[in-house]
Parts: structure tokens; C-alpha cells; sequence
């Protein structure tokens, strides 16, 4: 908790409590349905946590905002996402049936009111929202083509309609398509702990 209250000392006492929550439940949940890597859930605050709120220090999402997590997984980055913007509605689908079980269980079990979880392949989704956020699921090629038709077209915020990405390592390559419109912000420049050295919030407008 020491990572995110050092980069988010305006949360609620009821924010702190969630984000509080989140250690137990992971630890209890990945000894039965493994989603984190063994070595990696004593990390959990910095490298799935506070990397998944590296989005919200890009860009504070306005009230009633709409979030779809492409590819959530256990839970990242939308449920980090959805504790630090409570007034916004956050939709979180995956296709693996046991991450979406856990991703569900720690939704609940903390009281987030702005989620609705659902095992989905991203090719089935027909929503539309403001924003997607995505994990290292794919290629960002691959990702763009998928939920090019999900991003609605009223605006609502200070940056356009579009994808926010963590992605790590060298991407220059992968964003040369969007090379005219993409937005990288080193996390290292957000947060200073070294694991986020070689890690980046990818935006593209659509």
C-alpha cells in the first residue's frame, strides 16, 4: 500500500480500503486459481497495482466515463482502475473463464459498485466506449483491428476517444503504424521505482 499512497495521497478512506483489500484476496486466490506468478504476488502493489493506475496519471478519466478492460485477466489493469475512478463504469472481459472467476471474486468481495465482469472473447464484444485498457494482451496491431468499432464517438475528456496500452520493452516498432498520433509516457517518468524502467502507457486516439 506504501507504492500507491506515495503517488495517490488524495484517496478516500474508502479507496484505501479497497486498495487494502487487494493483497489478502490475490494471495487467497492465486493459491487456488493461479493467475499471478508465484515469484511475482509479493509484488503485487507495484508491478500489477500501481502499474495499472500508470493510466490514471495520463489521464484523470471524467465522471461517467466508459472503460472496457480488453483482456483483464485477474483483474489489471480495471480493477486498480476502477478503485482510483469510482465514478466511472468499467467493463472487464476475458476469455479464460477461471481469471474472469477471480477478477469477479475480488470485485465483490471489495464492494466496487462501477464494474460488471464478464467471460467474453474481444471479438464478441458490441459495447462502445470512451477508452480501452489493455495489458499486454496482444500486438497493438492486432488489438486496434479488434476494437476499432467498440470506441463511441462522443468525447468526454481532455484527450480523445481511444486505447490506452502497458506495454514494456522496445516499441517503437510496434507503434510505427500510429507513428503520427501515438503517445508514449515512459512509466519510469510517473513512477520512480526501477521495474518500471523499460515500461510504457501507449495511447492511441481513435
Amino acid at each position: 500500500m506504501d507504492e500507491i499512497l506515495k503517488y495517490f495521497p488524495a484517496l478516500s478512506d474508502v479507496q484505501k480500503h479497497q486498495f487494502a483489500a487487494l493483497s489478502e484476496l490475490y494471495r487467497d486466490w492465486n493459491a487456488k486459481i493461479n493467475v499471478i506468478s508465484r515469484k511475482d504476488i509479493d509484488y503485487l502493489y507495484e508491478h500489477h497495482v500501481l502499474h495499472s493506475l500508470a493510466i490514471g496519471k495520463v489521464l484523470r478519466f471524467t465522471p461517467d466515463t466508459r472503460i472496457l478492460d480488453f483482456g483483464t485477466g485477474g483483474g489489471f489493469p480495471g480493477i486498480p482502475l476502477a478503485i482510483l475512478f469510482p465514478n466511472c463504469q468499467f467493463k472487464l472481459i476475458d476469455g479464460t473463464g477461471k481469471k474472469i472467476r477471480v477478477a469477479t471474486e475480488v470485485s465483490n468481495a471489495i464492494g466496487l459498485k462501477n464494474v460488471v465482469i464478464e467471460q467474453l472473447r474481444g471479438e464478441d464484444e458490441k459495447g462502445k466506449y470512451d477508452f480501452i485498457v489493455s495489458r499486454a494482451v496482444m500486438k497493438l496491431s492486432d488489438l486496434m483491428k479488434i476494437i476499432h468499432r467498440n470506441i463511441a464517438k462522443e468525447q468526454h475528456n481532455a484527450l480523445p476517444n481511444g486505447v490506452f496500452c502497458l506495454k514494456g520493452g522496445d516499441v517503437i516498432h510496434e507503434v510505427m503504424p500510429y507513428k503520427k498520433i501515438v503517445q508514449i509516457t515512459p512509466i519510469h517518468t510517473l513512477f520512480k521505482e526501477e521495474w518500471f524502467k523499460e515500461k510504457n502507457v501507449i495511447y492511441v486516439p481513435i
